[in-house]
């Protein structure tokens, strides 16, 4: 997975996928650590990682969920170039 310098660089799609390949711990120890440093990285969210691992009582914990509190908090996802046409 390419690891992108800011949020603007990832469309939705590629964030949801970022959160899922965390969530799904299928990345050895290291890789994980590393793609959850980005993350805390981009969020912006005072949260950070806690979205992911300790979220809120009846949040949606999903990656599609937590991808859209980021969004709330900040915006600026790279639109799909098919929404540009």
């Amino acid at each position: 997975m390419t690891l992108k310098n800011s949020v603007s660089d990832y469309t939705e799609k590629e964030f949801v996928r970022l959160l899922q390949r965390i969530i799904g711990n299928d990345a050895s120890e290291e890789e994980e650590n590393k793609l959850v440093h980005h993350f805390n990285t981009l969020c912006g969210h005072p949260a950070g990682s806690d979205l992911i691992f300790y979220p809120e009582d009846g949040a949606d914990d999903s990656a599609e969920g937590i991808t859209q509190t980021v969004k709330v908090n900040r915006p600026g996802f790279r639109r799909h170039l098919h929404a540009l046409n």
